[in-house]
């Protein structure tokens, strides 16, 4: 009878084991069948945005202190005219908590038929040049980079012009003034002192002129698009005392994204100098297009 009883309660406790596990396994297979049908009506565009969800949860943006770019354009011209013009250069940005430096290299060569003297040979040589070197400091004074001290230092030798050289440096006070998600504007200003060293003529000889300035400055950079920007500056170098040479400038630029690292930029340059030759115009004008690479 006790070997009848054991037997039976063992029996109905194996009926009851499978049956809950036979449940548990089909409720197993409805999930997983839900699970499909849910996946099986997500779009391929949810998908798309699940994971980039994802990677923009686990990507941190660094930004980094140093970034580089270098821009090269080139016009050559054959026929009646033999000759090229190439402009090139190279941009350098550091940025570490409050300071701010910027580099920027720039020259351009022409080149074109010159006859020899004695033979009369024609040989493809550099006729003319111009390079120019700028660069600016910015240290912000609070934690919001408003506010910052600048200091600025500009050369430049221009074949093209009449003078054999110009240089300036400066220092002073400068402010962000307006900061949006698209556009931005920066404005300086403060005194510094200027040299030009001009060439000689029939009825001068080669001299240089020193004069303290008030050089005032602005930056306007505006994005247009997803992948166009345009970026606006101005600049006077302001001679204080009357009758010495006063130098402007104002540049605009429309930069187009080719690729995450190539770019499309047209340049229009004007440069203006108050005092110079009789025979020299006072503005100068200067078209480019150029790509730009960035590394």
């Amino acid at each position: 009878m006790f070997r009848f009883l054991v037997l039976t309660s063992f029996l109905l406790l194996s009926v009851t084991a499978y049956a809950q596990g036979s449940y548990s396994q089909n409720e197993h297979n409805s999930v997983s069948i839900s699970e499909k049908n849910f996946h099986s009506e997500a779009t391929a565009a949810d998908i798309i945005a699940s994971l980039e969800n994802t990677l923009q949860t686990n990507t941190v943006n660094i930004k980094p202190m140093l970034t580089v770019s270098a821009e090269l354009g080139f016009l050559y011209k054959t026929g009646n005219t033999h000759s090229a013009d190439v402009k090139t250069g190279i941009d350098l940005r550091f940025e570490k908590e409050r300071w701010l430096s910027l580099l920027n290299i720039d020259l351009l060569i022409k080149k074109s038929d010159i006859a020899d003297e004695d033979t009369g040979a024609l040989h493809f040589k550099t006729t003319d040049q111009k390079w120019t070197i700028a660069s600016q400091t910015n240290y912000s004074l609070d934690s919001n980079e408003k506010n910052y001290m600048y200091g600025n230092i500009w050369y430049e030798e221009n074949d093209f012009s009449s003078f054999i050289n110009q240089n300036s440096i400066s220092t002073g006070w400068g402010r962000h003034w307006y900061k949006t998600n698209n556009t931005s504007l920066w404005g300086d200003i403060g005194p510094g002192f200027k040299r030009d060293q001009l060439r000689s003529t029939d009825k001068e000889p080669t001299k240089t002129i020193t004069s303290w300035i008030i050089q005032a400055q602005a930056l306007y950079i505006r994005k247009l698009g997803e992948h166009v920007e345009l970026k606006q500056s101005v600049s006077a170098k302001q001679a204080i005392k009357k009758g010495e040479n006063s130098i402007y400038k104002a540049e605009t630029s429309i930069t187009t994204k080719l690729i995450s690292t190539l770019q499309l930029k047209f340049t229009f340059t004007m440069n203006y100098n108050t005092d110079i030759e009789d025979d020299k115009k006072n503005l100068d004008t200067q078209t480019a297009v150029t790509l730009v690479y960035s590394f």
